[in-house]
């Protein structure tokens, strides 16, 4: 219960009545908007310029269309066209043939009298009033063939022998964006659009809002974004396509940019981190600008990020430029593994807690050793963390203030490995707890691990690879990953490798990206971005940041942590690694899935993916089956069959397979997308089952 009392006050100030009807006019949904606001009258004007402009022109266009329009309309009417097919259609085009003959004649009287009455007309007019008549009739004849001309070559009844180009109107015509959101099939051509926002110009080309009709869903706009390319006649690099969602935003609300060129064709920017004297490593990092130029911050505690990519399209600069604003804070720990052993990460050797550059075994071994000393980390952290008061330590997850606190020893710490796969595929023997297990197998495990667990912790993981695929990265360390970011790879398997299943489906597809575009990627943040909290993905142009620069901000970078009295480890000259419990850092992760190779084996694939691999399991080496063979030894309905297996992400496809008849072209499946849909479903059932057993 709360006691108070009312306290009389001198009033609201009366507001005079001119800002009371500014405020009227702006809130009234009568007045249009060019009126309300400055840009958009802006923008009114230049329309309204650039349609007088071209209304002469346009004039002339709609009376030449219609005076071609009354030739074709005079020519079919004087051939008695529709007598004849009437007569045709009904087979008694012999016994219509003398009354047609007899129209014929008569309509070509007809014709012949208006030719000579209105040059008569035309002549009594100029005799009595001069030429003004002449100019004044002249006029309404033109008006009355522009009226009939006035709809576009394409209509219906009116088939151009020759179209011109197809180009996009600069302005961004309402009905130029109409057709082509039908000519994509995007909507239907009894269907329009509601515009929100009207077309603007936004940096290096237009921006536009529109509503689709109901029904219709922006996700389909976005995943046909070539097909709508191709109708506005762009390249679809130059089109960018988002869902608008959020309070201002529904399912079938899209927002359009279409610039003016190719917004990659420009030089790349310089990262702003130059600028910067420290940074803050729980603020987002400088990453790189989307096609509009706006600056794309990616967000890194809390989370964890996989880059991949082919060689020389900018993975090793992206990793580096992520890293950039973590060395700029004197408090951050960076752990950073070369395994390319090159010149690229040497400058960090001198902020780095750890630091190594090789390919061999042994660094493959101290890598595991590096792995273990960061578990043993966590489970420390978090175990102090329990003694923490609620107000220091509120939650189960590194704070700020606990960050900076070196008394606590918890400062965010960040992995940072190039060229990932080569740990990962290391075959060198190791044993933990009695098992023999590959190097490559325990690093996985353990660095599921740390991506599962570490990140409340306030540990970092970024990964580089070069060989994005499904044996390199095992599909339990991708799925706990958060931000991808995927740039140029040559197979859209590889990008959903890195993005995600499913997201080629989506409109995301790295494979898709121009060769010449250097440090262009698709970006799947886990946080919220410049471009909204609610985007899935977006391209992105990463700054650019040559060895000069690297060198400047890691040798700031030192500079900075030797004012704070932060520089250790390797930096530090400490090279030798802290003593682990390595028995129990290998109990924390037993429950884990370093035996994961045998609980995959025996999970059991729901019907009917299981009948099928059991079928293939008898026909190896065999790249392609046909659906129809499939159907005939499973015994299965065919819709239904197909429906199952669309759902575990096989998709038909067409293939020539020898018949009894010569080589045909049927429709059937890849065995490897099979294989990869067996995979992807014993591991989603051993990630459910640790889950699971997370919960209880």
């Amino acid at each position: 219960m709360f006691e108070g009392e009312f306290v009389n006050d001198t009033g609201a100030p009366q507001l005079s009545w001119w800002l009371r009807f500014v405020n009227v006019w702006r809130r009234s949904p009568r007045v249009p908007l060019w009126a309300k606001d400055r840009v958009h009258a802006v923008q009114a004007m230049k329309d309204l310029t650039v349609a007088v402009v071209r209304a002469p022109f346009r004039f002339l266009g709609a009376v030449v269309r219609g005076l071609v329009v009354a030739v074709r309309w005079w020519r079919s009417w004087v051939t008695v066209r529709d007598y004849r097919q009437a007569a045709e259609q009904s087979e008694k085009l012999a016994d219509k043939f003398g009354d047609i003959r007899a129209l014929t004649l008569f309509r070509w009287k007809v014709t012949g009298t208006v030719a000579a009455v209105f040059p008569a007309a035309g002549l009594v007019l100029w005799l009595l009033y001069g030429t003004l008549a002449l100019w004044l009739a002249g006029m309404v004849v033109a008006v009355m063939l522009a009226v009939l001309g006035r709809r576009k070559d394409g209509s219906p009844g009116r088939r151009p022998v020759l179209s011109g180009p197809r180009t996009l109107t600069w302005t961004m015509d309402s009905q130029a964006l109409v057709d082509a959101f039908r000519d994509a099939k995007l909507i239907g051509k009894d269907e329009t659009l509601r515009l929100v926002h009207r077309a603007t110009r936004e940096g290096a080309g237009w921006a536009v809002t529109v509503d689709l009709p109901a029904t219709r869903k922006a996700v389909d706009v976005v995943k046909n974004r070539d097909a709508l390319a191709s109708a506005l006649a762009v390249d679809e690099v130059q089109l960018s396509v988002e869902r608008v969602r959020g309070s201002g935003g529904h399912a079938g609300r899209v927002a359009l940019w279409v610039a003016d060129e190719d917004p990659y064709s420009a030089p790349s920017v310089r990262t702003p981190l130059l600028a910067v004297a420290r940074w803050d490593a729980w603020r987002p990092v400088p990453f790189g600008t989307d096609a509009r130029g706006r600056r794309i911050d990616l967000p890194l505690v809390w989370t964890s990020v996989l880059i991949g990519a082919i060689p020389r399209q900018g993975k090793t600069m992206a990793e580096r430029l992520a890293a950039a604003g973590l060395i700029l804070d004197p408090h951050v720990r960076l752990y950073v593994a070369d395994f390319k052993n090159g010149k690229d990460w040497k400058a960090a050797e001198q902020v780095a807690h750890r630091f190594m550059a090789g390919d061999d075994s042994e660094h493959v071994l101290r890598f595991v050793d590096w792995l273990v000393e960061l578990v043993a980390d966590v489970q420390a952290r978090y175990r102090r963390m329990q003694e923490l008061d609620d107000v220091t330590c509120p939650e189960s997850k590194v704070t700020p203030a606990m960050s900076r606190d070196i008394a606590l020893g918890m400062p965010i710490t960040a992995l940072v490995v190039d060229e990932v796969q080569i740990p990962l595929e290391d075959r060198t023997p190791v044993e933990v707890q009695g098992k023999k297990l590959t190097a490559g197998e325990y690093c996985g495990e353990l660095l599921m691990w740390l991506a599962k667990k570490a990140p409340a912790a306030g540990v970092i993981l970024m990964l580089a690879t070069q060989r994005p695929d499904g044996k390199t990265i095992p599909s339990g360390l991708r799925a706990v990953l958060g931000s991808r970011f995927a740039l140029r790879v040559m197979d859209w398997r590889d990008s959903n490798i890195i993005l995600g299943e499913q997201m080629n489906t989506r409109g995301y597809d790295s494979s898709r990206l121009l060769p010449s575009h250097k440090g262009v990627g698709i970006l799947r943040p886990d946080g919220e971005t410049q471009a909204g909290a609610d985007v899935l993905a977006l391209t992105v142009r990463t700054f650019y940041m040559p060895n000069e620069d690297w060198r400047e901000i890691c040798a700031q970078g030192r500079a900075l942590r030797e004012q704070e009295g932060t520089l250790s480890g390797h930096a530090a000259g400490q090279t030798t690694l802290p003593t682990v419990d390595r028995m129990a850092v290998a109990k924390a992760i037993s429950g884990g899935t370093f035996t994961d190779a045998e609980r995959v084996a025996e999970v059991e694939l729901p019907e009917p993916l299981a009948s099928v691999v059991d079928y293939l399991a008898g026909h190896d080496g065999r790249d392609f089956v046909p659906t129809a063979e499939l159907v005939e030894a499973l015994g299965v309905e065919p819709k239904g069959f197909g429906l199952d297996m669309a759902e575990f992400g096989c998709r038909p496809t067409r293939d020539r397979v020898p018949t009894e008849d010569g080589v045909k072209q049927v429709r059937g499946y890849d065995v490897a997308d099979i294989r990869a849909a067996a995979e992807r479903a014993r591991h989603s059932a051993v990630i459910d089952a640790e889950v699971l057993d997370d919960d209880r």
